[in-house]
């Protein structure tokens, strides 16, 4: 169970299960400073270890997790998935998944996208980091592999950079499209020539989702770039602190 409410976490808006605990956190209520302000969960962005050590510590209780529960991944947008807990400390994974309840598998955000996965028997869980070469290299895909049957499952899509805001070349549009035609519903025009694009991530998550077979797709409606108060944004400020969504089965 969350043991503490405040401004530094909110707990996704979705219908999974009994058993099925989940948050996300936000940028606001931490100790880090400067570009990194404040609730960073990043170590690999250059921000000060001991403030990053404090801020793990305040996720740990307010999720109500036990130390060492929460286990992070090396992130390389790649479509590698993990079994949590894993052999190895930091697993190089975009992706992971559990069937063991206190247990929590995480990913770490800054504009990409975080997917939170569940069935509907509230048996197993798993989370995804899907930037746009993750969903074009089929994390999604990947992650939905550990559950037998992808119409019971349910998915979460998290903050990520919004339909407005993420601009990309043209070569990115050409990549979704000649895997799937449709995809080009996801993009607009961002240039007069055609020569970059808005991406939509949310979008593309949700048609890959439902050709998958998931039906039941929740959230999605939030920004990181435009959101400066509540979330950090690669894209936006460069140098600049992780928000983290995580996934467990509870305990009892």
């Amino acid at each position: 169970m969350i043991t503490e409410s405040d401004e530094s976490v909110f707990v996704p808006d979705w219908p999974a299960p009994a058993g099925i605990r989940s948050l996300v956190t936000t940028r606001r209520g931490g100790f880090s400073s400067g570009p990194w302000r404040s609730f960073n969960l990043g170590f690999h962005v250059n921000d000060d270890a001991g403030a990053v050590h404090a801020n793990r510590a305040k996720l740990t209780r307010v999720s109500g997790l036990a130390p060492g529960a929460v286990h992070w991944l090396e992130q390389v947008h790649g479509n590698r998935v993990v079994r949590v807990p894993a052999m190895e400390q930091t697993p190089v994974a975009d992706a992971a998944w559990t069937d063991q309840p206190g247990q929590a598998c995480v990913v770490m955000t800054a504009d990409c996208l975080p997917v939170l996965f569940c069935d509907d028997r509230g048996s197993r869980v798993a989370v995804a980091h899907a930037g746009w070469r993750g969903l074009a290299d089929g994390v999604l895909e990947a992650a939905l592999g550990v559950f037998p049957e992808p119409s019971r499952v349910l998915a979460y899509l998290g903050p990520a950079i919004g339909p407005s805001a993420f601009e990309v070349g043209d070569e990115v549009r050409a990549t979704f499209i000649a895997e799937d035609p449709e995809a080009g519903l996801h993009f607009h025009p961002a240039s007069p020539l055609g020569e970059t694009w808005y991406a939509d991530l949310y979008g593309l998550a949700r048609q890959r989702l439902e050709t998958a077979g998931v039906k039941r797709v929740f959230g999605g409606c939030a920004c990181t770039y435009w959101d400066e108060a509540d979330f950090f944004s690669y894209r936006r400020d460069g140098t600049t602190g992780r928000m983290a969504s995580l996934i467990w089965l509870d305990n009892a």
